[in-house]
């Protein structure tokens, strides 16, 4: 067996792997202590900045998101649901609110109507709506005979309404129906608690308008707004003197409808057909006609005129662009002007079409009434001068069509009085243009 041989170069060697082995089994049991305390300090310190720099991230954003709501809608990938953004939003919409009542207050009015009555007649009844004094359970005996002598006569109350003063003068806007009475005295109770008898200027004979006036100076005005731009769903305020009692009450709602029609009465058989008007879930009760439909800038874009009987929240509005052509009116020339063409007409459906044969379904066809003296072409009015008849078929004027969208009433309110227009004319089988001068329709 041969022998190991031993070199001392080989031992020397594997001496220095031994004792370099052994240095570094003490650094690496020094260093495990070491780095365990360093990953604690690191995760207890990036903890303690991680919740600062959250804290603080977090109120950055809100910040942000507060000056940019937009940016931050629920529509995107960020939902807010931070309370305090929220009561932030209420708060906001609350206060432009609170600024359109505290400013357009000022301006609205309450009308008392009164009349000399009999003494054992009680008249006034708040929840008819057109103020009438009929309209319900406080209508006079009719078994009694009233004395009419002046010993038993007394100044009444016998309605109420609303309206808004435009000029710092004291012109007020309102509704026909709230001042129709000519036999009636009519007191304005102005925001500070104050009376002021009024005078009626004007009454509208087709739409629901009405202005008076009151004496002094410097009161607190309305301006109209754009109610041609109105938009379903925007925010509407009205304010008005509700049932006749509570003055200046406020209701916020939406626009509900644009350009509705239907026709409005009284509780004395009367009515008025109402066309183009708004549709508002804004509460309007009675006592409120005449008051302004307000939008979220304070402006007036309608006159409360309507509400639908056993309904909840369906009342309407005359749009704004109506009641300023009449009122800027009044202001120039101290009366309103309405045009007219002096006819009657009904106006032609698929049925009326069907029944005489006619080659158009829209227009209106002239016609008589059912007396004598209803005549179909009023004579000496501007129809009569321009020729037309009965059984004419009025198509067009100014060549847009005569149908349910756009009356014959509408068409020429949009007129002044001494303007030309040009009627397209169905006559006894033939089409023709007929010139008409409009003229002023008698009040």
């Amino acid at each position: 067996m041969d022998n190991l041989e031993i070199n001392p170069e080989n031992l020397q060697g594997e001496s220095e792997v031994a004792e370099k082995k052994e240095r570094h089994r003490h650094s690496l049991a020094s260093f495990i202590p070491m780095l365990i305390v360093i990953i604690f300090l690191a995760s207890f310190f990036g903890a303690v900045f991680g919740f600062m720099a959250g804290g603080f991230g977090q109120k950055v954003f809100t910040e942000i998101s507060h000056k940019f709501p937009k940016v931050f809608q629920s529509s995107g990938n960020y939902v807010n649901s931070d309370p305090a953004v929220s009561r932030e939003k209420i708060i906001e919409e609350d206060s432009a609110v609170i600024d359109v009542v505290e400013k357009s207050t000022p301006a609205v009015v309450s009308i008392v109507i009164s009349k000399d009555v009999p003494k054992i007649q009680s008249f006034f009844d708040p929840f008819g709506f057109f103020g009438d004094p009929n309209s319900s359970g406080n209508a006079p005996d009719q078994n009694s005979t009233p004395n009419n002598s002046g010993g038993n006569m007394q100044k009444q109350k016998i309605g109420a309404g609303t309206g808004f003063i435009i000029t710092s003068d004291g012109m007020i806007v309102t509704n026909k129906h709230v001042v129709a009475d000519s036999a009636a005295d009519y007191t304005v109770l102005t925001n500070d608690g104050k009376e002021h008898p009024a005078k009626v200027l004007a009454r509208d004979p087709i739409n629901d308008i009405a202005v008076i006036k009151i004496d002094g100076t410097n009161y607190s005005t309305l301006s109209f707004g754009d109610s041609n731009s109105l938009k379903i769903g925007q925010t509407a305020i009205a304010i008005g003197n509700s049932l006749g009692e509570f003055s200046n009450t406020v209701s916020k709602g939406i626009i509900s409808g644009l350009k509705r029609n239907l026709t409005a009465g009284g509780g004395l058989g009367d009515s008025e057909k109402l066309t183009n008007i708004i549709q508002t879930d804004a509460a309007i009760n009675p006592g409120n006609s005449g008051g302004p439909l307000l939008d979220i800038s304070g402006k007036v874009i309608g006159i409360n005129v309507a509400i639908a009987q056993g309904a909840q929240n369906v009342g309407f509005a005359l749009p704004a662009s109506q009641v300023q052509k009449i009122t800027d009116q009044v202001k120039t020339t101290g009366k309103i002007s309405t045009p007219y063409l002096g006819v009657r007409y009904i106006p032609v459906d698929d049925a009326l079409q069907k029944q005489i044969k006619l080659p158009f379904n829209y227009g209106v066809m002239i016609l008589r009434g059912q007396t004598m003296t209803d005549f179909a072409v009023i004579p000496g009015s501007p129809a009569d001068k321009a020729g037309l008849v009965e059984n004419d078929v009025i198509l067009e004027v100014n060549g847009q069509k005569v149908d349910a969208n756009n009356s014959l009433v509408d068409l020429l309110s949009k007129f002044n009085v001494g303007d030309e227009v040009t009627l397209k004319v169905w006559h006894k089988g033939d089409t023709k243009n007929v010139t008409v001068k409009l003229e002023e329709r008698a009040q």
